[in-house]
């Protein structure tokens, strides 16, 4: 549905957007991550085509966005970050004259707009003029808008940026359900939406694409920085001697004695520890401590951790 090749954006001596490709299939619900100015709304705008890129290629559905602009975005629901609505327009009207402009036939345009309305759940303000809206209606007003031609592919940026807690629940399970007939591609800061909704994520970072893939293969790329051993022995003792192998930071037990007597040791590692290496220093010195180890394995890292890992230069630099 969507092939973006070698895209690169620039604004004279700044790099937005620097050789990135990737493909989203039909039928995916696919995440854009990334820290703020990381370069994700340049990127929507070049594939929605609103802004042109300085090198590089977008397919959406077979359309060149470049050469066959008309044919690729009547394919797509884009929903900026910040939309442009009118706001002396009661919610109905603007939806209707965005219908229009979107070429939605005018015989099925009144049930186009009543369909947008309910799945945004803003019927209830549907005769309200925009402008008396709170930011988080004006923001479902903009969803509405990106549905309201039922195209195959939706791009949101930011979907439920203001909106309150019970909203930001509404349009998930919204975004889950369109998900069933929609490919999406969902920019967000809020990595639990990312786990709730999406199938694989894109991580940018300083304009170039970091990683990508599901959310399971993102967090098993990332060695933990966590490792939990099992043990038989005296637990405080033992926490004392992991806490004096080099490269961990901190120790404690997690878990009750089982019935055989081990308790589960959970040890922090510090930023710049070789997980691994760390690893057997702190097994050996249970040994030699005169401790059994019975089990060893990591804690699988949290989307969180990945990100900021991935992320963890531009931080710096910002």
């Amino acid at each position: 549905m969507i092939e973006a090749h070698e895209l690169t954006k620039d604004y004279g001596s700044v790099v937005a957007v620097r050789d990135v490709s990737f493909s989203v299939g039909a039928g995916e619900v696919v995440g854009f991550l990334g820290p703020n100015g990381a370069g994700k709304t340049t990127t929507l705008r070049i594939l929605a085509g609103f802004l042109g890129a300085t090198s590089g290629s977008v397919t959406i559905a077979g359309f060149d966005v470049a050469r066959q602009s008309l044919a690729a975005r009547a394919r797509l629901g884009y929903m900026p970050e910040a939309a442009p609505l009118y706001p002396e327009l009661r919610v109905r009207e603007y939806l209707a004259f965005r219908a229009a402009l979107k070429r939605v036939a005018r015989r099925e345009r009144k049930a186009a707009v009543g369909r947008a309305l309910e799945q945004a759940a803003v019927t209830d303000v549907a005769e309200t003029p925009i402008g008396q809206l709170s930011k988080g209606y004006r923001q479902r007003v903009a969803l509405a808008d990106a549905l309201v031609a039922n195209t195959p592919l939706l791009i949101l940026d930011e979907p439920t940026a203001g909106l309150d807690p019970n909203q930001i629940i509404e349009v998930r399970k919204l975004i889950r359900e369109l998900g069933k007939s929609h490919t999406i591609l969902l920019s967000t800061h809020i990595l639990p939406e990312v786990e709730a909704v999406c199938d694989r994520a894109l991580v940018i970072a300083r304009g170039r694409l970091v990683a990508e893939g599901t959310l399971a293969e993102l967090k098993a790329r990332q060695k933990s920085r966590q490792s939990v051993i099992g043990v038989h022995g005296d637990a405080a003792r033992l926490e004392a001697v992991l806490r004096d192998v080099p490269g961990v930071r901190n120790a404690r037990a997690r878990a009750a004695r089982d019935e055989g007597g081990t308790v589960e040791l959970e040890l922090d590692m510090a930023d710049d520890a070789e997980p691994d290496r760390t690893v057997e220093r702190a097994v050996a010195a249970l040994v030699a401590a005169g401790a059994g180890v019975r089990s060893v394995g990591p804690v699988r890292a949290s989307l969180e951790a990945v990100f900021a890992d991935l992320t963890r230069d531009e931080a710096s630099e910002a």
